[in-house]
């Protein structure tokens, strides 16, 4: 695959994303359909203007004037129809192919092993679930069939140039070298730029997620303005690589329509002296100047259309990268395992995040069933640790874990973690209702199971004062409560999944 920084061309990228229109294969073969059709739809008009001046109009032919106005007219619906439907077909294409793709991403990400997210910026991951996957859908809006279609429009329109006067297509096309040049040099100026411009969208992304996450740390800290000016130099940044992209399009178009104009003069002078000595048509040279915006409209934007598309490929390469990732628990267990006993044991387990520093090593203790085990160390002693380890979020490196004397792996992971609750001290509330929060959306548990886990534990009174009690809602990460408040409905939703387990870590510190 192509690495990170440097944009390259890769097939095996692109048949990867071509993959993915695989459902959609009708739509994709409707649009290179229309591609086929758009090119020549286009190109007959000036052509059949040539015919109407030198059959019609130079011979004072009202009648025939008047047909190939009725028959250019037609035409020029039946063009509109076509752009119409490859226009739309390629983006309903592209729609839905990211549809389906930040689908697959997402249900990538929630199997991913917490180790993934935490040496991952969440901007990043961000960045690649939303810009990267956006990116994706140029490939077939913007992308490879409309470049076909762009290739196309100009064979066509050679062809029917060459027709038409070969003299006048040779003196067109003696500018042709300098546009290619112009072209590739926009290309791989801009391909550059825009890489530029990914990676600081990507850290601006970054940058902005973990301060506003961190919001009450940077003011109890009053370090709001040393952020500020961090931000200014990546928002210059991020600036600046724009600005760049866009002076490579300043300096290409003008020097493009410069070009045209060379063009335009020489095969006007040269038409011109054709028509006098008459070896061209009148109608031909009427016609040239359409047929010339023809050919050289395609060829100014199909250097920026392969930029689409590479910078397309490099966002799809990033986004499969993630797809990619093996960082998953294997849930190669087999037993679905409806309620535990709640015998616990480890057995001579070590563990390291990093592989190389243990956190824990050759730990062993057994808690039998109804038992209550409180661990008790310095901090990064390994407590939420072996939280983690005995919800298999990770796996160990050495040892086992055992529940009811069966290892945790020989176990369905949901199955596992369904028998298991756990109270955080840093509670996570979704925005939200209350009631949503508490269930998390699982329609098997009702209204009256929540209300009664809440009058358990004594919550159901302030719930209920709340506005619109159970249906209160939440702020994101539960901002509109108290901390107290949020470990109470974190206690509540540790009670209605009725857990075999119950696991709290640090939960009452602030109730």
């Amino acid at each position: 695959m192509a690495s990170e920084g440097t944009p390259s061309f890769d097939y095996q990228i692109l048949a990867r994303i071509l993959k993915l229109a695989r459902p959609y294969k009708r739509t994709f073969v409707l649009a290179a359909v229309l591609a086929v059709l758009v090119a020549p739809a286009a190109s007959l008009r000036p052509y059949l203007i040539n015919v109407m001046v030198d059959e019609h109009i130079v011979n004072f032919d009202l009648q025939g004037m008047l047909r190939m106005t009725m028959i250019i007219s037609v035409l020029l619906v039946i063009e509109v129809l076509l752009q119409y439907g490859f226009i739309y077909s390629t983006n309903w294409l592209g729609q839905s192919v990211i549809r389906d793709l930040r689908q697959s991403v997402f249900n990538h990400l929630i199997g991913l092993r917490l180790r993934f997210f935490d040496q991952t910026p969440i901007g990043t991951i961000t960045t690649r679930t939303i810009n990267d996957i956006e990116s994706v859908n140029n490939v077939f809006s913007q992308g490879v069939i409309t470049i076909v279609a762009d290739i196309l429009a100009i064979i066509v329109v050679l062809a029917i140039m060459f027709k038409s006067s070969w003299q006048l297509t040779i003196i067109c096309i003696a500018t042709l070298p300098l546009m290619l040049i112009a072209t590739y040099v926009f290309k791989e100026k801009v391909k550059a730029a825009f890489q530029i411009v990914r990676t600081q969208i990507a850290r601006m992304n970054a940058f902005l997620q973990e301060r506003i996450s961190g919001m009450r740390i940077l003011q109890i800290f009053t370090a709001e303005r040393r952020e500020l000016q961090k931000f200014k130099k990546i928002n210059r940044a991020y600036t600046q690589a724009n600005l760049d992209s866009i002076l490579y399009y300043a300096i290409f178009f003008p020097v493009v329509e410069i070009i045209s104009a060379l063009a335009l003069g020489l095969m006007v002078w040269w038409g011109a002296r054709g028509v006098i000595s008459e070896e061209i048509s009148f109608g031909a040279l009427v016609a040239f100047p359409i047929y010339l915006s023809m050919l050289f409209r395609p060829l100014r934007f199909i250097a920026d259309r392969f930029n689409t598309l590479q910078m397309g490929m490099v966002a799809a390469d990033r986004v499969f990268r993630v797809l990619d990732n093996k960082g998953r628990i294997e849930n190669n267990g087999t037993i679905e395992v409806n309620k535990f006993n709640g015998d616990i044991k480890f057995e001579n387990v070590s563990f390291a995040y990093d592989e190389l520093n243990f956190v824990l090593k050759e730990i062993n203790f057994h808690i039998k069933p109804g038992e209550t085990l409180a661990l008790v160390g310095s901090t990064g002693s390994g407590k939420s640790t072996i939280i983690n380890i005995l919800n298999r979020f990770y796996d160990v490196q050495q040892g086992d874990v055992k529940i009811d004397d069966v290892s945790l792996k020989e176990f369905d992971l949901t199955a596992l973690r369904r028998r298991i609750s756990i109270v955080l001290q840093d509670v996570f509330l979704f925005s939200g209702s209350i009631f949503e929060n508490i269930t998390l959306r699982d329609h098997l548990i009702t209204r009256q199971e929540v209300i009664d886990a809440s009058k358990m534990i004594g919550a159901h009174d302030f719930i209920v004062k709340m506005p619109d009690g159970y249906d209160f809602k939440v702020n994101e990460r539960g901002s509109n409560l108290s901390m107290g408040q949020r470990q109470i409905i974190s206690f509540i939703r540790a009670l209605v999944f009725n857990p075999d387990i119950l696991i709290l870590d640090e939960a009452t510190s602030s109730v």
